[in-house]
């Protein structure tokens, strides 16, 4: 079994009830990276609703996670012919840390209008980006791939850009095949993208993650591109695109967060 798969493992204990543990293998800083605890509340979502696929899935952090064990509670919101919704909590040691919405669809049927008004970046190839190295409390980069446009990774060598933009490639180092599950923990696996323009001085903590999943990925790597446009009342937003190496659009995402001066 792959460490991502383990990772979001869950066994069911009741009526809409899993039980799971917070692994230690994919953090930021110490702190299980978001978008690891949004595919740990999925899959226990997953093992009760009708539909298999994701379609949008968006989780509040309400208070910080740590490496243990924690109870998922799902609930029904609500079903039509094509979406199914629920409500993900997840608690450890009986305080509330996550709370998600969760709409699942049957993949498959296509739009009779399919209108494109962005493309997939244009990526150096993957050999002449810019590794991120793997660090101490830095597991997630133990285990995902990240390499970045040499154009927008100045940041790393105290180079800063004009415009808060990342844009690079990501996969699993491991070689686990990308599916909808780890689409959600890739759409927050990037270095956030104000880093470009303020440096490692920021410090960016996530209230809000919702990502839209369009459709599974068909190749090893993705290509993420993600912007900050307004860092404004120590809040600031981060809209990001995913694609596969096809050029197809897999994923959006927009992430809410406070915006702080380390230190």
């Amino acid at each position: 079994m792959h460490t991502f798969d383990r990772g979001i493992a869950v066994t069911r204990q009741g009526e809409g009830t899993y039980r799971g543990t917070v692994s230690a293998d994919w953090s930021i800083n110490e702190n299980p990276n978001g978008g690891y605890l949004m595919a740990l509340c999925a899959q226990a979502a997953l093992e009760q609703s009708r539909m298999r696929s994701l379609s949008i899935f968006t989780a509040a952090f309400l208070s910080r996670c740590a490496a243990g064990e924690a109870e998922i509670t799902v609930g029904p919101l609500g079903a039509s012919a094509r979406f199914e919704r629920c409500r993900v909590d997840l608690f450890q040691g009986g305080e509330l840390k996550t709370t998600a919405l969760g709409t699942f669809t049957h993949r498959g049927s296509r739009s009779a209008t399919d209108r494109m008004e962005a493309e997939d970046p244009a990526l150096p190839p993957v050999e002449t980006c810019v590794p991120i190295p793997e660090m101490p409390g830095y597991s997630l980069f133990r285990h995902l791939d990240v390499r970045l446009d040499p154009a927008c990774a100045g940041w790393m060598s105290g180079e800063l850009a004009e415009r808060s933009e990342i844009r690079g490639w990501i996969r699993f180092r491991d070689d686990r095949p990308l599916d909808e599950r780890a689409v959600l923990l890739v759409a927050d696996a990037f270095p956030p993208a104000v880093l470009a323009s303020q440096g490692m001085v920021a410090w960016v903590p996530t209230l809000e993650c919702s990502v839209n999943v369009r459709q599974a990925p068909q190749s090893a790597w993705l290509k993420g591109r993600f912007r900050s446009r307004f860092v404004h009342q120590g809040m600031m937003e981060e809209d990001g695109e995913l694609w596969d190496e096809t050029g197809a659009l897999i994923a959006l995402s927009r992430q809410i967060a406070q915006f702080r001066k380390a230190g």
